[in-house]
């Protein structure tokens, strides 16, 4: 496996796109792969200008986005629970 190909989820993409060096790097010269779910978050962000707008849509367009199956709702599901969301609920 040649190790070019990285699957990212919103929250690094939210860091890379305004420039952060870590994340930069980490990204840096890697195939993206994003789910849809990602696309739809980037795109929904009702505080994004018309310019940054374009610039995500810009960024999109050189991403493989996977449309939603069964790996992708597992790997969504498992991404947010790594990131320790709080439902708001008990269950």
């Amino acid at each position: 496996m040649s190790g070019n190909k990285l699957f990212v989820d919103t929250n690094i993409l939210i860091y890379f796109l305004p420039g952060d060096n870590i994340a930069i790097d980490l990204i840096l010269e890697k195939e993206l792969i994003i789910s849809f779910v990602t696309e739809l978050e980037l795109l929904s962000f009702g505080s994004v200008s018309e310019d940054a707008s374009g610039v995500v849509k810009g960024f999109l367009k050189n991403c493989l986005i996977i449309d939603i199956n069964p790996e992708i709702k597992e790997l969504t599901i498992e991404s947010e629970r790594v990131q320790n969301l709080n439902f708001p609920m008990q269950l």
